[in-house]
């Protein structure tokens, strides 16, 4: 006799629940790709500061296990329970950023950026940029936002909750920072399908901005670098941009370095030193703390550990490491798209493609600058960069995207 209709809805469940039970609870891409990155940042570390004799590769391997045990919390808690509190992490986002003004402000070169908090210091962006993730992925996904007409009062939520960080990191001043917010926040309204005419709208503006910034730039160069005579005020306080003068450097120094820093003693000896360090390293490297450039401080101890940590490794281990590197990094970023994209839940989704795109950015942004493909804005390279605040923000996020590859369906 013929099966009934209910048993074999009995058996198709029974096999579904199969399937799923078979699948695995964690995915292990990430983490091990993860793992390798971290190890290969505190081998490089020492090698960086080899020539100052410092020790920052012991600490580093400190914020790795915290940076672990922040990766193992997060992707054990379920990532739907953000969704509801979704406004607490983005006001203690706010909040950290707020005391950076306060007495516990700690100024370091100029910028206004950490938070001792006696044992150690902090950097509350790193908290901020989780922030304005969950914060911007919690509101769009309780909102549709496929016709642009219709969505103008999402938008304009968005775009406030994003503009408070933005403004306050900006005035610290942190340059390179600002500029993760808007791919994050257009990254996760592409994939919320928003209307394209959106995107034409927003190019057209960011064109206009560009323009605008271009002119601003020109009339500081003419102030600056080509009036006769020194200039008597600072054109930041004539200019009606809120950049700094030494802002407007970097981004001359980026088209003119041969006007701005004939010499060669600021950021262009830095990205110069760099080059030569990536070129240099060959196809296989001069071999792990021979590397010439860091181990004789033509790359500066100051920035060889963080900012142009890349570079120290290009000329270690050649094209071959430095391709290694790159395909990890795009490991992380494709599986963090890959479980973007079997999320069940919009919110879900929305996480884990921002974090992915924010990791791309700072890759981007990190390696380009060590090779004079894009201004210097000191954007960390993660996972290799030394910092504990950067990286355990890191492992955070990646476990974010843990959290939504474990809990993506119900196992109840």
């Amino acid at each position: 006799m013929a099966a009934s209709p209910y048993h074999k809805s009995i058996s198709r469940s029974a096999d579904d629940f199969s399937a799923t039970a078979r699948e695995p609870r964690a995915d292990w891409i990430t983490p091990v790709s993860m793992a390798l990155l971290g190890l290969a940042g505190v081998f490089f570390i020492h090698s960086a500061q080899a020539y100052s004799g410092g020790g920052l590769w012991k600490m580093q391997i400190i914020w790795l296990v915290l940076g672990a045990a922040v990766y193992a919390f997060v992707s054990a808690v379920n990532y739907k329970v953000l969704l509801q509190k979704a406004h607490w992490v983005y006001a203690a986002g706010i909040v950290g950023l707020l005391l950076v003004m306060t007495p516990l402000g700690v100024e370091i070169y100029g910028s206004r950026r950490w938070v001792d908090l006696g044992v150690v210091r902090v950097q509350p962006t790193e908290l901020a940029k989780i922030a304005v993730l969950v914060m911007v992925a919690s509101v769009l996904a309780r909102s549709r936002v496929e016709h642009f007409s219709s969505s103008l009062g999402t938008l304009a939520t968005v775009a406030v909750l994003s503009a408070i960080p933005m403004l306050l990191i900006f005035l610290q001043p942190d340059l390179g920072s600002t500029l993760v917010f808007p791919p994050l926040v257009f990254g996760m309204l592409y994939v919320s399908k928003l209307s394209v005419r959106f995107f034409y709208a927003s190019f057209g503006v960011f064109a206009l901005l560009l323009s605008v910034l271009a002119a601003d730039s020109y009339l500081y160069y003419q102030h600056a670098y080509a009036a006769e005579e020194e200039p008597a005020a600072a054109y930041e306080d004539q200019s009606l941009l809120p950049l700094r003068d030494y802002q407007r450097d970097r981004i001359l120094s980026f088209v003119i370095p041969e006007v701005v820093d004939p010499r060669g003693i600021g950021d262009t000896w830095n990205v110069n030193q760099s080059r030569i360090s990536i070129g240099s390293g060959g196809m296989w490297g001069k071999g792990w703390g021979h590397g010439t450039q860091a181990l004789l401080g033509y790359l500066p101890s100051a920035v060889a550990h963080n900012d142009f940590i890349f570079a120290v490794l290009a000329e270690e281990t050649g094209f071959a490491g430095s391709s290694l590197v790159l395909l990890l990094f795009g490991v992380i970023i494709l599986n963090g798209f890959r479980i973007a994209g079997l999320a069940r839940d919009r919110f879900g989704m929305l996480l884990a493609t921002g974090v992915s795109v924010l990791l791309l950015v700072h890759v981007f942004i990190n390696i380009g600058m060590t090779m004079g493909l894009t201004p210097v804005t000191g954007l960390p390279l993660p996972f290799l960069t030394y910092g504990g605040s950067f990286l355990l923000s890191c492992c955070a996020l990646q476990g974010l995207v843990q959290s939504v590859y474990r809990f993506r369906k119900d196992f109840s």
